[in-house]
């Protein structure tokens, strides 16, 4: 059993979702969060300075800089340097650890579907994570994620070092990165719609033609099933981890404008990018260890909603270390 868990990324959008998780299931271990305050992350010196500090047997890796398409296609390499020094730092300062024999026993890491080829086909399972290049529009970020799963089997086999990558699908939920310009689609719908709504506007813009297929997750369950892989030292990943599910983005904008209470008229503005068209998850592997994403995604978006609602003044401000 490991005792102590480091989480970093905790004050982010999966790790304020995934603190409270751990400590619901590990009430007699010890649970750390940090978030970018305690260390920056993309130098090596800083982050074995808070691996020597802490001292944990598990980190769980949620920290990563992250955005929707709009932000990639404007600051790609910021989204690929931070990226890979968060990945590569990490898994060298926990092998420095481990001289001794003690250090980090395993670590937790996470990455994006996006990672995926751009061509992959739907249901995408973890066996088509090598077979393309990622969809262009986030390469520099998705490239940079998928070089965990190399450092993962390079550390495993020099020193040892335990890990499992998973995958989680598109996420959502509270806590999330709501910034005009930055965010995923389901925040930037939650914040143009409400904020349409209050403005009392009869039509409000929405990007492509809503024909775009995606496999919605609510954060929530994602980090529910992060404890099951803190004790399991078998299954070394990729797995993702999602609903499963088809949603289109039109179906996707009629839910949330529901949540919201908006009447307007959504006006399809074919100019701008959709991203790849369909992007389902294979949800085999994480069914085959018993495990599931249970909430549906008009549940998850009610709760989504009430909370951006309540914490509207401040929301903008996302947060994503």
């Amino acid at each position: 059993m490991y005792d102590k868990i480091l989480v970093t990324g905790a004050t982010g959008f999966l790790g304020r979702h995934a603190v409270p998780a751990l400590q619901r299931a590990f009430p007699d271990r010890e649970i750390v969060g940090v978030s970018s305050k305690d260390g920056d992350l993309t130098r090596l010196d800083e982050t074995q300075a808070l691996l020597d500090r802490v001292q944990p047997d598990v980190v769980v890796h949620l920290a990563a800089y992250s955005g929707g398409i709009g932000a990639n296609r404007s600051w790609p390499a910021d989204f690929y340097f931070r990226n890979i020094m968060f990945a590569s730092n990490m898994f060298e300062a926990a092998a420095r650890t481990r001289q001794d024999g003690d250090g980090v026993q395993k670590i937790i890491y996470t990455m994006g579907g996006c990672s995926y080829p751009g061509d992959a086909t739907s249901p995408i399972g973890e066996d088509q994570m090598w077979q393309g290049y990622p969809q262009p529009d986030s390469a520099a970020y998705s490239s940079a994620k998928k070089m965990g799963i190399v450092a993962a089997e390079a550390y495993r086999t020099q020193y040892g070092l335990k890990s499992t990558v998973l995958v989680p699908g598109n996420l959502y939920g509270e806590f999330d990165n709501f910034r005009t310009g930055e965010s995923h689609v389901v925040p930037a719908m939650i914040r143009r719609f409400y904020e349409a709504r209050l403005s009392g506007a009869s039509e409000v813009p929405c990007w492509g033609r809503g024909i775009a297929q995606r496999d919605f997750v609510y954060a929530g369950d994602v980090a529910g099933l992060i404890p099951f892989f803190v004790d399991n030292d078998e299954e070394t990943g990729p797995v993702n981890l999602s609903k499963g599910e088809t949603t289109t983005i039109k179906n996707l904008s009629e839910s949330v404008a529901a949540a919201v209470g908006l009447e307007a008229e959504l006006a399809w503005d074919t100019s701008k990018p959709e991203g790849q068209l369909i992007k389902i998850f294979g949800v085999e592997r994480m069914k085959a260890l018993g495990l599931e994403c249970p909430t549906p995604l008009d549940e998850g978006l009610r709760r989504t909603v009430d909370w951006f609602i309540a914490n509207y003044d401040t929301a903008g401000d996302g947060l994503r270390l």
